[in-house]
């Protein structure tokens, strides 16, 4: 447990937390909707510092992270807690578990264990994922700060929602980032995770401003992000406001949590998907979570090249130096 950041005192002991655009207000002895900063007498404290609920080592491709450090593995950590309530969580047993039991469950581990740990398996790269990391920023941020001095590189993995005073805080430290871009219609971004569409992609526009490598994903349910329109308004967002260079990942949903009752996304809606996010000029458009399908793969936007092979979490990369090795047009970021 440790003093958060970016909060501010109001009447009465009450604070607000800036983390995030819920921008909450808690009284003493309350939570934030994330279920892991509380006021204890007038002060905010997150409660997850140092607790580590989930610790792996991952494919970077799992993050889905394709045009950054390809092939390689990442440290991978998470605290129990999320901003956001999605009904289609699939790690919805440690987003969730604070707001159900009020318990704050996680091992032990330092920021410098982590960095060790890191070190010890040569992983180049440490990722903050399967929850939100906007909620555990604390631990996050001095993760970071110490990956740096060790020449690691950071990922977020991330709802996309944190406020612009926490996406400052990090950005000198950050590396990389995959976006959720859930939905592109507000009142689906309230119903499925009790959140709003727009400072998310205020979100995705400083990011794209700063200098982090940005990917983006985009899960397709059935009848909720499958229609044509929501997908074309998607494309057309990243390629007017991010770049036609900016990764896409349009993912195959499979029933969990809440929506358990809904089938899965066949992948004939998913090649469609592709197919207009292609059609609108977007250089990189990967339909995921159909394992072995070629939609993974990495070709030069130019000449159509193969440059990067990916079957399951193994992968072959043929370009040279970020180049393409039959007509020489570059790849973005690897």
């Amino acid at each position: 447990m440790r003093e958060a950041i970016l909060y501010k005192k109001t009447k009465n002991k009450t604070v607000q937390c800036q983390i995030c655009n819920h921008f909450c207000v808690i009284s003493v002895g309350k939570r934030g909707l994330c279920g892991v900063r509380e006021n204890q007498n007038g002060k905010l404290f997150s409660l997850t510092y140092g607790k580590a609920i989930a610790v792996n080592i991952d494919p970077i491709e799992k993050k889905p992270l394709f045009h950054f450090l390809p092939g390689t593995y990442s440290l991978s950590i998470a605290t129990v807690g999320c901003n956001f309530t999605c009904q289609n969580c699939q790690n919805y047993d440690i987003s969730q578990s604070p707001k159900q039991y009020r318990m704050i469950s996680g091992q032990n581990l330092s920021p410098e264990k982590i960095i060790e740990l890191a070190l010890k398996y040569k992983t180049p790269s440490i990722s903050y994922t399967y929850t939100e990391p906007t909620v555990f920023i604390e631990y996050a941020l001095k993760t970071m700060k110490l990956a740096k001095k060790q020449n690691l590189k950071n990922i977020w993995v991330t709802n996309g929602y944190l406020s612009p005073l926490a996406l400052r805080a990090i950005v000198p430290y950050l590396d990389a980032t995959n976006v959720d871009l859930k939905f592109f219609n507000n009142r689906l971004y309230q119903e499925v995770c009790g959140a709003k569409l727009e400072p998310i992609l205020n979100t995705l526009k400083l990011i794209r401003k700063s200098s982090i490598w940005l990917e983006i994903t985009t899960l397709l349910i059935p009848g909720y992000t499958d229609s044509d329109n929501q997908i074309k308004e998607i494309a057309r967002f990243i390629f007017k406001q991010l770049g036609p260079e900016t990764p896409w990942h349009i993912s195959r949903f499979y029933p969990c949590y809440k929506m358990n009752e809904i089938s899965p996304t066949s992948p004939e809606l998913v090649y469609r998907a592709v197919e207009i996010g292609k059609k609108s000029g977007l250089k990189y458009v990967y339909a995921g979570n159909l394992p072995g399908d070629e939609g993974e793969n990495t070709y030069c936007p130019r000449c159509q090249t193969l440059v990067i092979e990916r079957v399951g979490y193994k992968v072959q990369c043929y370009d040279k130096n970020g180049q393409c090795p039959k007509c020489g047009g570059e790849i973005a970021k690897i």
